[in-house]
């Protein structure tokens, strides 16, 4: 199967446009067929399946039934008339029951569609590190929220409806074009003296009929794939601008800077309005062909048969069944013209998706001929790097010392110029970033911890969130209130069972001591922390490095950040700086492989 293009350009994963639908097919299915809910669908389908075959039965009975109706209005014969509308009851009654069935399991499927495919894209999105590494990656790592939740169930509801909609057609077609084949078998036309006998006359019109109407439709409404596709993408970046200021808002506010996004979310909006404009004229276009045909059709089977029924050769209730059969034979040949924009919009839909999915499985891999990191194991228990030399899209860094081994119980800050970009270091220690060169050797141990700049809490209430990833009674009374007294949230030590985003409304100082708070509770034996200290005040400050030194002061701390503020608690610094020599060690930069479909990559 081919996969995504790889941009080593900056470390970007761009989609293949070029993949053909097949290939995306291919991949679609393998995650079907691997999915645990694929035996509950399979079973679904199936029903659906039966559903539609009783119920094509049932419109053949009715078909059939149009011919004795017909024919009691013809002879205004009443009592007979009365005896076909209690026939028809009792079909329509039946149908009803099954066309109501059909759309309970029609959105069954769909729902369980959209749960194995949803659960497909966050397994493979959330595998270890992979999140990361596919933000970093590009365009195509913009906005997975929206692949992953919209593209996902609009997917799931379009293959769902349209495949259920192809068969329907399938079956009624294979049903009802016998039907109407021996309905105008016996159709002789009279021209000039003369008797014309075309076997099967009106199946071949309404295949000649439906499939101009389709042609047309298809060269008319063919524009819509990319369009729907670009579409979609404008919207979300419009919608990404507005999360990205609300997050900001802030910042934004400070600078006086409203009008500038003002002008930028302006721009986005005239975006989104320029090709909802193209796509309304589009659409405006196949609608011309599609209700055109749609309004000729009210007449074309009555015109098609009306030679025959003139001539005497047919009855008027011969007519309708003929008209009722050619209209059931119409209707499943025009499917295509019927759902041509749907096609369209599940077209570009699953370009969105596979492309993401795609991105997925190889963004472990966009650097295939770039130099890595060798991750091992100690033998002791000691943290080691040997000639580390990190490389990013900002060039190139390495530790100024060539060997460095930490011990256990040390407290080592690493630092650096202010020009230098200390994260890389941090991401290649827990192996988000293993682009360089060099070895390093982590312990044989369960206990090592990371503290981001920006902590992280999963939703909860203030003990929840402290106990992570334990439970509050994993710990006496006191202990957790203890610690959050001990890093100066004393405030907050008998509001535990409240919930910390919806009632604490903590600021971003407090976030970073909270979760210096937890160590405390779970006690690592080597912590790395990345600039998480930095922006404390000198009061906070001092409080974290007395709780550190008295509730794990045996674990060995390493601090990337700022020069050490005069009290002495680290005993040993280690230097980052720019590897100037580090030029064999940049990405590799082949010529672009960008998408020229936007659509692809939001």
């Amino acid at each position: 199967m081919p996969k995504p293009k790889n941009d080593k350009n900056n470390g970007r994963v761009e989609a293949n446009d070029e993949q053909p639908l097949s290939a995306q097919l291919r991949m679609m299915h393998a995650a079907f067929m691997a999915s645990p809910l694929r035996n509950r669908i399979i079973w679904l389908a199936l029903g659906i399946l039966a559903v539609i075959v009783t119920t094509a039965f049932g419109q053949i009975i009715l078909n059939r039934w149009y011919k004795p109706f017909y024919d009691t209005l013809e002879r205004r014969d009443l009592q007979a008339f009365l005896h076909q509308l209690v026939i028809f009851a009792q079909i329509a009654g039946a149908l009803l029951v099954l066309n109501v069935l059909q759309t309970w399991l029609g959105q069954l499927v769909r729902l369980k569609l959209r749960e194995g495919l949803t659960l497909d894209l966050i397994n493979e999105w959330m595998k270890p590190a992979r999140a990361f590494r596919l933000a970093n990656a590009g365009a195509i790592g913009i906005n997975p929220d929206q692949r992953i939740h919209e593209d996902a169930r609009h997917l799931s509801d379009l293959s769902a409806g349209l495949t259920i909609g192809l068969i329907q057609s399938g079956i009624l077609l294979a049903g009802f074009i016998g039907v109407l084949w021996s309905l105008s078998d016996g159709f002789v036309f009279h021209i000039s003296g003369m008797a014309i006998n075309i076997p099967g006359y009106m199946v071949w019109a309404a295949i000649l009929y439906a499939g101009t109407a389709s042609w047309l439709s298809w060269l008319v409404g063919r524009p819509l794939v990319k369009l729907n596709g670009e579409h979609y993408a404008r919207e979300a970046s419009l919608r990404f601008s507005l999360m990205r200021i609300n997050e900001h808002i802030e910042a934004v506010s400070l600078s006086s800077g409203e009008a500038n996004e003002k002008r930028r979310l302006q721009a986005d909006l005239a975006s989104v309005l320029e090709i909802s404009q193209s796509l309304l004229l589009a659409v405006t276009r196949l609608t011309w062909v599609t209700a055109g045909y749609g309004w000729i059709t009210v007449v074309a089977p009555i015109v098609i048969a009306s030679p025959v029924y003139f001539a005497g050769d047919l009855s008027f209730g011969g007519l309708m069944m003929a008209v009722g059969a050619f209209n059931q034979v119409h209707a499943s040949l025009r499917w295509f013209v019927d759902n041509i924009g749907a096609i369209a919009d599940w077209r570009a839909t699953l370009m969105r998706v596979a492309a993401f999915r795609s991105a997925l499985l190889v963004v472990d891999d966009r650097h295939e001929g770039d130099k890595r990191i060798e991750f091992v194991t100690s033998d002791g228990p000691q943290m080691t790097f040997d000639h580390i030399e990190i490389v990013s899209a900002a060039g190139c860094i390495k530790l100024s010392e060539p060997n460095v081994t930490i011990n256990p119980g040390e407290r080592v800050l690493v630092t650096g110029a202010p020009e230098v970009e200390k994260a890389p270091f941090f991401r290649a220690i827990a192996g988000l970033w293993p682009f360089g060169h060099g070895r390093i050797a982590l312990p044989i141990d369960d206990g090592l911890v990371f503290v981001p700049r920006s902590p992280y809490f999963a939703p909860g209430t203030l003990e929840e969130v402290l106990a992570y990833p334990k439970t509050p009674d994993s710990f006496r009374n006191g202990e957790l209130s203890g610690v959050l007294s001990k890093v100066g949230l004393g405030r907050l030590a008998d509001r535990l069972d409240q919930d910390m985003r919806k009632k604490l409304n903590l600021s971003e100082v407090e976030m970073r001591l909270l979760a210096i708070a937890r160590l405390g509770l779970h006690k690592p034996r080597w912590l790395i922390i990345d600039e998480a200290l930095d922006t404390l005040e000198d009061d906070s400050y001092r409080k974290v490095m007395t709780f550190l030194d008295q509730e794990i002061g045996k674990a060995a701390i390493v601090n990337i950040g700022r020069k050490e503020r005069a009290n002495g608690f680290f005993t040993r610094v280690l230097e980052l700086e720019k590897d100037a020599a580090g030029g064999s060690l940049r990405l590799i930069r082949p010529k672009s492989l960008r998408p020229t479909n936007p659509q692809l990559v939001d």
